[in-house]
């Protein structure tokens, strides 16, 4: 009996050893950014959302992963993915990544497993709008975590004025 639960222990101390050191992270997609006036598709798993989910009629997720983007302010782009980028300064867990003045591209990573999901944004000129798109790394679901994220950042956003 003692050495079973000295072997579990040491399983227990290999796992949280092994999340500490990033195990969980995944590593970054290399297909990020924007294409053709597009953000990267939503998963085909419900582990993402995304505000350009329509373009994606057939898309097996479309209807989970669709979400609003995000209205400009003082109706600029750079101003818009500026006010992001200062945001996302300010969450836990969270580093800028990459920034343009029509572009911002960070990493969310959640406190005790690690985690790591990917966000996006993109001043889209033709509809006036900043696009997003924020999806899990690994994993087939995310419990709606990425939409939680999002409306989060959404809702202190629009606080800012």
């Amino acid at each position: 009996m003692r050495a079973t639960l000295y072997v579990l222990a040491g399983i227990l101390i290999l796992v949280a050893t092994l999340v500490q050191l990033g195990v969980l992270r995944g590593s970054r997609p290399g297909d990020l950014g924007v294409i053709n006036g597009r953000l990267k598709p939503p998963a085909s798993t419900p582990n993402s959302v995304s505000s350009q989910a329509a373009l994606y009629p057939d898309h097996p997720q479309r209807a989970y992963a669709d979400i609003a983007p995000l209205p400009l302010k003082n109706a600029s782009g750079p101003a818009s993915i500026q006010a992001l980028a200062a945001l996302l300064g300010t969450l836990p867990g969270t580093r800028v990544v990459e920034q343009r003045p029509d572009y911002l591209y960070a990493e969310a990573e959640t406190r005790w497993l690690k985690f790591t999901d990917d966000i996006e944004f993109w001043f889209n000129p033709v509809r006036g709008v900043v696009e997003l798109r924020g999806a899990s790394r690994l994993g087939r679901r995310d419990f709606g975590m990425n939409r939680q994220r999002v409306e989060a950042i959404r809702s202190a956003y629009l606080a800012r004025g």
